[in-house]
């Protein structure tokens, strides 16, 4: 069968401007100029004999013509890279670049990719922790562990697990002159944060607690610096459970009341659709959910 086919050089640089709906941030994208991104465009539009963009002064559109057509185009580099991906992934070790939060990796995942790599040593993890929530489209990233309410337009979203916040500090604060007993106790210590959204105000209005105040202490921008920060003595953090799991289960910290904040959000694991073919995104999808049970 004879295909006609577009010139097919020319439609990155097409479906990156139609998404964008900007020619230069297109070219940051694709590390190309802005002009090479208008002549492509231009080349491609000259060859199908169809306008695609409406081009303004600073601005550009899609045409009622080019709007499906930067669907299907995006469609279809989509399920080349994954056939791609696929076909390499079968005869060579593959890399598995996974977007998660800061605190997520540090006092969760990482700690436990050993077990992965034993099982799965050709596959290699990459681990990113910028914060930035990921569109899958350019950035590499594979799948990604969000916080959340499990809903992301276009992409498969599954459970992972919900968790408690409640405050955890070194044992050595459960001795000492001031002993951790009761909540009204916090009075005597550091309270540590690190800008989660259930924060000491709701924990401490929630057990009933005066006379404590929320604001002072320390501050972390890192969720993981907060724990390391409450390991060593400094203070009493608000623990979240997948983040302390480990540190609890070592002794490291300690729970020192039982009264504990149920999290309006959950952990959820999310990719492309598409993407769960890939042989090293089903197998850290498994090896995840093994891992999740005994928590």
């Amino acid at each position: 069968m004879t295909r006609r086919l577009p010139p097919l050089n020319a439609l990155p640089a097409f479906e990156a401007a139609a998404r964008h709906l900007n020619f230069s941030r297109a070219a940051d994208e694709l590390n190309l100029t802005h002009g090479a991104i208008s002549r492509a465009v231009k080349h491609l539009e000259d060859q199908l004999g169809v306008q695609l963009f409406e081009r303004a002064t600073r601005s550009v559109r899609l045409t009622p013509v080019g709007e499906p057509y930067a669907l299907a185009v995006g469609e279809a580099l989509d399920q080349l890279a994954l056939a791609t991906q696929a076909a390499t992934s079968r005869h060579s070790g593959s890399t598995l670049n996974v977007s998660t939060s800061d605190g997520f990796a540090g006092k969760w995942l990482v700690p436990r990719l050993y077990r992965f790599h034993r099982a799965h040593g050709d596959i290699d993890v990459r681990v990113s922790t910028t914060g930035k929530l990921t569109n899958f489209r350019g950035d590499g990233i594979d799948v990604a562990i969000r916080y959340g309410g499990g809903h992301y337009h276009g992409l498969t979203s599954e459970f992972l697990t919900g968790e408690e916040v409640f405050p955890v500090c070194s044992p050595r604060l459960l001795e000492g002159p001031h002993p951790l007993r009761m909540p009204e106790d916090l009075k005597h210590h550091t309270l540590i944060r690190d800008g989660y959204r259930i924060d000491w105000a709701a924990w401490l209005a929630s057990a009933g607690v005066e006379g404590v105040d929320p604001n002072s202490g320390l501050t972390f921008d890192s969720a993981t610096f907060a724990v390391e920060s409450a390991v060593q003595g400094e203070g009493v953090v608000l623990g979240r459970t997948m983040l302390v799991s480990a540190d609890l289960a070592t002794g490291r910290l300690v729970r020192p009341f039982d009264h504990a904040l149920k999290a309006v959000s959950s952990f959820y694991l999310v990719y492309p659709p598409e993407a769960i073919r890939q042989r090293k995104v089903k197998a850290f999808r498994d090896w995840l959910f093994s891992e999740i049970g005994p928590l």
